[in-house]
């Protein structure tokens, strides 16, 4: 779709799919700040249990965004957009992506570990990612935790990359996705 005053935007799926995770996002980092340091014999219980729901939750719409982006071609960028500043946007999206479909994925494997029972949107049993008691599995968990820093720093890039567009190039890129 192409307004007269820009480049095309993407669709309304791709738009709603992108700001479902944003939310996501924003809400699993809320309760992975303020849930309790996780020990051996705890429970999925309060905190932990809505992080590993909400993990889920954004494992079932990245794969779903995965999906769509695959089968769907994404609006025309400006043309004053520079070739090296696709090449890292184009970068910087698929390590998003990437992330974003990892990082539930080594929760999940984490709380398999742990014998915890993994849910999809809380509801639907998950079947285990690797044993109960797992070493591997366990420490699949410390990955975890640094693979989520490093995917806020790549949403802090994205972010940047955004504004930069937005204030500085003001090409009407941000307004695609709006």
């Amino acid at each position: 779709m192409r307004d007269s005053a820009g480049p095309a935007r993407y669709s309304m799926v791709a738009r709603v799919l992108h700001w479902s995770v944003v939310a996501l996002i924003v809400i699993q980092f809320a309760i992975a700040w303020t849930m309790p340091d996780i020990h051996g014999g705890m429970r999925p219980v309060g905190l932990i249990g809505w992080h590993l729901s909400f993990g889920t939750a954004i494992l079932a719409v990245m794969l779903v965004r995965l999906v769509w982006r695959l089968s769907h071609r994404e609006p025309v960028a400006p043309e004053t957009i520079s070739a090296p500043l696709r090449r890292i946007s184009r970068g910087t999206h698929a390590l998003l992506y990437a992330l974003l479909v990892a990082l539930p994925l080594l929760g999940w494997a984490n709380a398999s570990a742990r014998g915890w029972p993994v849910r999809l949107f809380g509801a639907i049993p998950l079947p285990p990612l690797s044993a109960t008691g797992s070493p591997l599995g366990l420490w699949l968990g410390d990955v975890h935790g640094t693979v989520a820093i490093v995917l806020l720093a790549v949403i802090a890039l994205h972010v940047a990359g955004a504004l930069y567009h937005l204030l500085i190039l003001r090409d009407r890129t941000v307004q695609r996705m709006l």
